[in-house]
Formats: structure tokens, sequence, C-alpha cells
């Protein structure tokens, strides 16, 4: 995938910028057909998309570097220990 960036002016109170790329066909016609359906632009459906996943992504990082720094500190819990809390878990009998 190719692509441009460019800034252009200020919307509200966050700068904006132009980004240019390739992208197949299909793809294209899906959001074309997804804004129409929806009412919206395919400007927001794209932004919409890609702040979508890029949260999803930013946490399942934070999450995987949490765990890391867990391990590092010795903050883990035996693989026996916790089989035996999900058991108790399952029968009810969780602290």
């Amino acid at each position: 995938m190719e692509g441009q960036m460019e800034s252009t002016t200020t919307r509200g109170k966050e700068q904006r910028d132009q980004v240019s790329f390739k992208i197949p066909v299909s793809t294209k016609n899906r959001i074309e057909q997804l804004a129409e359906a929806t009412g919206r632009t395919k400007t927001f459906v794209i932004e919409e998309a890609l702040n979508q996943y890029i949260v999803r992504n930013e946490w399942q990082i934070q999450s995987i570097q949490e765990g890391q720094r867990d391990l590092e500190e010795g903050k883990v819990i035996p693989h026996e220990k916790m089989v035996e809390h999900w058991e108790r878990k399952n029968e009810g009998a969780v602290d």
C-alpha cells in the first residue's frame, strides 16, 4: 500500500492531515456501500474503522507489556494454583 500525507487546515480542535493510499477495489466498494447505507461520508467510515483498529491493538499491546512487566517483577501465579482457583470457582466456592 502506497501512502502520502500532507497537512491541511484544522477542523475542530485537532489538526487534520490528508492521506492518500491504494486499497483493493473491492474494499473501496465496500466502504462506499457502507457510507451510502449509513448516510455517512467515506472519510467517516474509514476514520471510524482506523480508530477502532488502533484502539483494539493499543489495548492488546499495553496488556502484553503489562504482563511482561508482571513476569519480570515475579508477579505470577503458578499454573496449578490458577487451575485450582477456576475449579473452585466453577463449583461456586471461590472466596
